[in-house]
């Protein structure tokens, strides 16, 4: 569709992070964590790019990063973009902001939203309390929650210091990392600090938090890439002891840890989970690993006992859009209803009916009755 670095210099953007956004006009969002029209000289590449690019294949570039002064507005972002039910998209900078730290651009890391115009507002700068308590560079994609708020990690930071001052591809900071929330009007709270709970110098609780995922239960899940149960195999934690885990946060920030990779010999569920998890509809989580002591990684699934939902293919659309059901045991569904109004549908299969949005409904969750129960949608549905 697109090959970028296809303008001079790169204005268009490289090494595009993150998976794409799709808009409720039907084109995709995303960022680049270089190229575009800004940067201090150290960076001949510049800082990074929001981008529009529709389905056939024509690029538009939103925004620049790094165009105020000392890359106030933020530069590198590092995860994709979440677009809200006001319309925005919402994303994160890894770097710049208006609080310093020591990175090439200067800043711990933003907030931001943006229009599908391109009007950028920045809406936090991390490192803003004393002693970064708040988390800094933040690389994981943002997510809406059914409360409206916005959830998120940062990579490093808070007030932890066990994990000070390491190398490789973490950020030379110090802090294990914090999940926090933020209102779309940009008041941000820590949820929760990782490495708090510290025993005989291991963080059982997990260490450098990657992205997260609402379950259908409310709860959030998410996955450290350290930290947890002394790992079998250390000499792969970078001196920090703990192969990963897999955790769960509640919306006011109680976090249980659910699984300790690598504590068995051989790792045969493998160790240092890097991309977080999701959720099938079948109320279980899925994931990978990239390495473990036998193979070269694995595709794992977590089950919490949590109970089946509908998804739906776009989750947006106004009257008389086609919309995709998708789910299990959808066989012999006898209604579809959205927000309690009544829609024509088609059973496709055990897992997909299609259905139109009907006249008379309102934003609100789709429930789909079927022999083995009803089944509701895990987000509420946006009528336009």
């Amino acid at each position: 569709m697109y090959s970028f670095c296809a303008e001079a210099n790169c204005t268009d953007g490289i090494e595009p992070e993150g998976v794409l956004a799709q808009g409720t006009n039907g084109n995709f969002y995303g960022v680049t964590n270089g190229g575009g029209s800004n940067c201090p000289s150290i960076i001949s590449a510049g800082c990074g790019t929001v981008f529009e690019v529709a389905p056939t294949g024509a690029l538009r570039t939103l925004y620049n990063f790094c165009g105020q002064p000392n890359c106030t507005d933020g530069a590198f972002p590092a995860a994709g973009l979440v677009e809200a039910t006001s319309g925005y998209f919402y994303g994160t900078t890894s770097e710049g902001g208006s609080t310093f730290c020591a990175a090439v651009a200067n800043g711990c890391g933003t907030i931001f939203k943006i229009s599908p115009t391109g009007t950028l507002t920045t809406l936090y700068n991390f490192c803003s309390q004393s002693g970064c308590t708040d988390g800094v560079y933040p690389t994981a994609p943002l997510i809406q929650a059914t409360n409206g708020d916005l959830y998120g990690t940062t990579g490093s930071g808070a007030t932890n210091t066990t994990c000070g001052n390491t190398s490789g591809s973490q950020p030379l900071f110090d802090g294990c990392g914090t999940v926090f929330k933020i209102t779309p009007s940009g008041t941000l709270t820590t949820l929760y600090t990782f490495c708090t709970e510290l025993m005989s110098n291991t963080c059982p609780d997990g260490a450098y938090p990657s992205g997260l995922v609402q379950g259908i239960d409310g709860n959030f899940y998410g996955t450290t890439y350290y930290g947890g149960e002394p790992c079998v195999i250390p000499e792969v934690t970078g001196g920090l002891p703990g192969c990963g885990t897999i955790f769960r946060i509640t919306p006011n920030g109680v976090l249980t840890t659910l699984h300790s990779f690598c504590a068995e010999s051989g790792c045969p569920d493998g160790l240092t989970p890097a991309e977080g998890v999701i959720e099938h509809t079948n109320g279980e989580f899925y994931g990978t690993n990239g390495f473990n002591g036998v193979s070269n990684g694995t595709v794992y699934s977590l089950s919490e006992g949590l109970s089946s939902f509908v998804e739906l293919r776009p989750p947006h659309g106004d009257v008389g859009k086609a919309i995709k059901i998708l789910g299990t045991g959808l066989t012999g569904a006898t209604s579809v209803s959205f927000n309690g109004t009544a829609a024509a549908f088609t059973v496709v299969s055990s897992s997909e009916i299609t259905t139109t949005v009907p006249v008379g409904a309102t934003t609100g969750r789709v429930e789909v009755v079927t022999p083995g129960g009803t089944l509701s949608s895990n987000v509420a549905f946006l009528v336009q």
